[in-house]
């Protein structure tokens, strides 16, 4: 179902919509692992996201009655911007389901395509149980976001693009939720050159691949945790599951702490934003065991609010030690606040926030506490500042940065 000539076919299909996402060679990243680097930016394609290419060559397949029933799906929002984007360009109607917790950008822009938005359940799968009652209800053709081997076709696209602009590529990092762009990626890599490794990613928290693999069938997670909400999926595609045993070579998990760093490698080495279910595959580059080899690294989409990007950012600054806390115990007497501004300063520390509390104790002359939170450059500028502290008498505590 998925062969070389429905492939060549998308691929010319799906240029009808698609923005042309060249390749970006990532220096930061190739130092970093002493391969060679490069991204291929979906984060920048048309919606911000690549779901359309298999949203719209989907449609296109469809016959007119199909069509004219209206679409139906269900999505945790790049999708469903996908679906409602492609239903536009075709003058149908669209539906779309997203769970309660998508993000606001991404409901938003799905209206602005003109789609009618139905918010239902906590996680993408309740979503579509939704979605599905809809259209039998209602007689929609209901597009399914990942387990149809026509979407898994369009989002194969993608393979063919970097094969073509890379040809000596060796390796391919594809981020997974349901496994649809995985299975495209996949199949259409090896049929194009077998010695390709392509590697599925998935958040930690919604590891349901990795499982289905290990069970040798697709498994239903019985919940799933993670800030990567576009990949927030309890059950991969059993239609493309076949293809996905066959041609993914291995299966990484990344934790959402290693997300939160990524983003800010992004923005401070490419200015780019990604989201972080496209960040997979970023933070995937650090868990290889390989030198000197042309990798590939999906950046499957950018569709993130600016309340989440002010939130990872924030997380990202602490983790990193950029940003932190100390207390220390002070006499209660003029003078001692310079002498710790003093230390600090001297150690080029920059101070964003100060906390003094003079109820620390009921001896107020015995101790009041300062908490100060600052900005350093790393952990070792961090360790510096501290022995500084420690130095001159403070007894310094480091605690949990909160800004």
């Amino acid at each position: 179902m998925l062969t070389l000539e429905s492939f060549e076919e998308a691929s010319e299909i799906v240029k009808r919509i698609t923005q042309e996402t060249k390749l970006i060679k990532s220096n930061y990243f190739s130092d970093l692992t002493g391969n060679k680097v490069y991204f291929k930016p979906e984060n920048m394609q048309r919606t911000g996201a690549y779901k359309v290419r298999g949203a719209y060559y989907k449609i296109s397949t469809l016959s007119q009655e199909e069509r004219d029933r209206g679409l139906i799906t269900a999505s945790a929002g790049n999708h469903a911007q996908g679906v409602a984007y492609a239903a536009q360009e075709f003058g149908v109607r669209a539906v779309i389901v997203m769970p309660t917790t998508t993000p606001l950008i991404k409901v938003e822009r799905t209206k602005s395509y003109g789609a009618e938005v139905i918010l239902k359940g906590d996680v993408y799968d309740e979503a579509c149980a939704y979605a599905l009652q809809l259209a039998e209800e209602n007689g929609y053709t209901f597009i399914h976001p990942f387990d149809d081997p026509a979407v898994a076709t369009g989002q194969g696209t993608i393979a063919m693009e970097i094969i073509q602009e890379l040809p000596l590529v060796e390796y391919i990092l594809v981020p997974v939720g349901g496994g649809g762009l995985a299975a495209g990626v996949a199949t259409l890599a090896k049929l194009l050159n077998p010695h390709i490794k392509v590697i599925g990613v998935e958040p930690g928290g919604a590891a349901c691949l990795k499982a289905s693999l290990a069970k040798g069938e697709p498994v239903t997670l019985p919940q799933v945790n993670t800030i990567a909400d576009g990949t927030a999926v309890q059950t991969p595609g059993k239609l493309i599951f076949p293809y996905l045993q066959e041609n993914l070579d291995d299966v990484i998990l990344v934790e959402d702490d290693e997300l939160i760093v990524s983003f800010l490698d992004m923005v401070e080495n490419h200015k780019m934003v990604v989201e972080n279910s496209g960040l997979l595959t970023v933070a995937a580059l650090r868990h290889l065991d390989i030198k000197n080899k042309k990798i590939v690294s999906i950046l499957s989409g950018g569709n993130m609010d600016v309340i989440t990007m002010s939130s990872v950012v924030q997380h990202g600054l602490i983790q990193r030690d950029r940003i932190f806390t100390v207390s220390v115990l002070l006499p209660d007497r003029p003078g001692e606040l310079v002498r710790v501004a003093t230390v600090i300063s001297e150690k080029q520390g920059n101070v964003i926030k100060l906390d003094h509390n003079q109820f620390v104790s009921t001896n107020r002359n015995a101790a009041v506490e300062l908490k100060i939170t600052m900005e350093a450059y790393g952990t070792n500028h961090k360790n510096e500042i501290v022995r500084a502290l420690e130095d001159g008498g403070f007894r310094p505590r480091v605690i949990r940065a909160n800004l």
